[in-house]
């Protein structure tokens, strides 16, 4: 394990995170089975720079958390924790899509984790509910999730067209028990 710090996103992080997101194009090029989907084509360095100024920008207005992972000064990962609906007014408002990005010198040592629960106590505050999607074969994070009391939900099948070929996703939820539910029908979770 390292040491890692854990901070809110600011704007001049983009480029080391960035170079981190473009090397899994490098990966997935040679045939390594890259557990984040992503582009059929490697975005522009101009597209990039939009994406993250639009997450800044929605984590400023509290639309989404946004965290990234320092280890020896350098950014070595990120999370968030986006809502889902459009607006506060939105009847998905209480619910979030969690996004999480660790370099791939640095998995496995911790860095996930720490940004898991930073990102987790701070969705708590502000969601009632977190998914996510993972590939079927990273069995490693769908484990991580778990500890964080994560749980399956389903299966995705097909959601992914990479190279010719499908994956599979399994979705995971993490609901956090603040309000009870309606009276009526429930149905029953895996």
């Amino acid at each position: 394990m390292v040491q890692v710090a854990v901070r809110p996103y600011r704007p001049g992080d983009a480029a080391e995170l960035g170079k981190t997101y473009y090397e899994l194009y490098d990966e997935r090029d040679v045939g390594e089975l890259v557990g984040i989907t992503l582009f059929t084509d490697r975005p522009a360095p101009e597209d990039e720079k939009v994406w993250y100024e639009t997450q800044y920008a929605r984590a400023q207005r509290e639309e989404m958390i946004f965290l990234v992972a320092e280890v020896d000064g350098h950014i070595v990962g990120s999370c968030t924790v986006g809502m889902v609906g459009p607006s506060e007014s939105s009847e998905q408002a209480h619910v979030a899509e969690l996004g999480i990005l660790v370099d791939r010198r640095m998995r496995g040592k911790g860095v996930g984790s720490a940004l898991l629960e930073a990102a987790l106590e701070a969705a708590r505050a502000k969601f009632e509910v977190v998914y996510l999607s993972v590939f079927t074969f990273n069995v490693g994070a769908q484990r991580l999730y778990e500890r964080f009391g994560f749980t399956v939900c389903g299966v995705l099948p097909r959601a992914v067209k990479r190279g010719g070929h499908y994956f599979d996703l399994v979705r995971m939820a993490r609901v956090f028990d603040r309000t009870p539910s309606p009276p009526g029908p429930t149905v029953k979770h895996p």
